[in-house]
């Protein structure tokens, strides 16, 4: 069985080397990035989208948007052009759900078995492998590809249909970044009060006020660390598809609004490749103070 795997960014990249590393084939092809590194581990190359389906029984893609992923499967020289009936596309992107049905309803027309399956965890966790990854399709199609996904992720359910993965990982996005706003401001407050933030963060992590964010991204502020693990342009995309979601199903989603604001504000600032925990950097220009060690 040959993967075909299109998408080798900061998340693409080390979930197809750690498929290499578990003994699959590989087939790869990224549109803007070399991938030298994953051919020299034993991976075949590829020309194009068109070339990878042709090459593929499973086909896995991880690009930035909607628009991406409907220009690599169903644009010219797209997947759609050469993939065989009986084939199965994992989408692992994290796009609009009503994008993931699109694409999913022409690959049927074609034969081809289709599931939305985005993931959480940032960068680490792809390195790692220990991805949490929501999946949206057929159940039977599920189960033949969850050994796959198992090589990328420590949690990988099925939760629906096909765009419900998708819509899991909006819920997802939702509560991270209002988690990360919520504990900036905490934090904000803190120091400005004259208490030590490193302090708090140890007194508070183990109670009701503990979350994996807080101890993810409180340590990166702390450092003044803000590489991206996840950036904040990339936070405003999943929050963008989150709110055309919830206006098109009549869904308030007020508090996702603001904090939309804020990461709009952080971008114009010239913050948009932070990792998304310099939300606090909007705290922190407001109140005068730096939360740091």
């Amino acid at each position: 069985m040959t993967i075909g795997f299109i998408g080798l960014g900061i998340m693409g990249r080390p979930m197809a080397k750690n498929l290499i590393k578990a003994g699959y084939q590989l087939a790869v092809y990224d549109k803007f990035a070399k991938f030298d590194d994953l051919t020299a581990l034993g991976a075949a190359g590829g020309s194009s989208n068109r070339d990878i389906a042709a090459k593929s029984d499973v086909i896995i893609t991880m690009l930035p948007n909607s628009p991406h992923v409907k220009e690599a499967v169903l644009g010219q020289e797209g997947v759609i052009e050469s993939i065989k009936p009986g084939t199965i596309l994992v989408d692992m992107s994290s796009i609009a759900p009503a994008a993931s049905q699109e694409v999913g309803a022409a690959l049927k027309e074609k034969g081809v078995a289709f599931l939305d399956a985005p993931v959480s965890g940032g960068e680490p966790k792809a390195i790692d492998g220990t991805l949490a990854i929501m999946v949206g399709g057929d159940k039977a199609v599920f189960e033949k590809v969850k050994p796959i996904l198992e090589k990328m992720g420590s949690s990988v359910i099925l939760v629906g249909d096909v765009g419900s993965g998708n819509v899991t990982k909006l819920a997802n996005q939702i509560i991270v970044a209002l988690n990360i706003a919520a504990v900036s401001e905490a934090f904000v407050l803190a120091t400005k009060a004259g208490v030590n933030p490193q302090a708090v963060f140890d007194a508070i992590k183990g109670g009701l006020a503990g979350s994996t964010v807080m101890n993810a991204k409180v340590p990166m502020i702390l450092d003044g660390n803000f590489k991206p693990g996840f950036r904040i342009e990339l936070h405003i995309k999943d929050l963008q598809n989150a709110l055309d979601t919830a206006h098109n199903l009549g869904a308030p989603i007020p508090l996702t609004a603001s904090v939309m604001e804020t990461l709009q504000g952080l971008k114009t600032d010239g913050y948009g490749q932070n990792d998304h925990s310099a939300i606090v950097r909007f705290y922190e220009k407001l109140a005068g103070v730096e939360v740091r060690k």
